[in-house]
């Protein structure tokens, strides 16, 4: 079997007149500490408000929130909406290019669910997707 020479990165973002790394650019993205987190919050749990993300994802703090929110605003993956009402009250809510992370979730959900469910489920015993979440994907539907 002959086995051809190893590509190098630099040459094949050359060879498709690219400029940076895809996966390089997602984990820049979506590796910072709690940024899926709070697209999971928003998807998964419906929440759209500071408080509930605050109060539901397990050792965050308001700076890191303020950041991590003003960044993914930044990226186009949320939109920033202020309530006018007294107080003035800040609404979060996923654009199309949020949204567009719910199948990429499910997968990495499911990856896990089947192959780490000692580290995951109690009972340590594997689930499908729509036996956690009640449907199989969302890019199925």
């Amino acid at each position: 079997m002959k086995h051809s020479r190893p590509i190098q990165l630099e040459e094949h973002l050359e060879n498709f007149d690219m400029e940076a790394c895809s996966i390089d650019k997602s984990l820049k993205i979506f590796g910072q500490k709690y940024a899926l987190h709070v697209i999971r919050n928003m998807l998964l749990l419906k929440q759209y408000k500071f408080g509930q993300f605050l109060g539901s994802i397990e050792g965050i703090n308001t700076k890191t929130l303020s950041i991590r929110l003003h960044e993914l605003e930044g990226f186009g993956l949320i939109k920033r909406t202020i309530i006018k009402s007294r107080p003035a009250q800040t609404e979060y809510s996923l654009t199309d290019k949020g949204r567009a992370l719910a199948p990429v979730l499910e997968q990495m959900a499911a990856l896990l669910m089947k192959h780490c469910a000692k580290d995951i489920f109690k009972d340590k015993k594997p689930r499908m997707l729509k036996e956690v979440f009640g449907y199989e994907t969302t890019h199925n539907k």
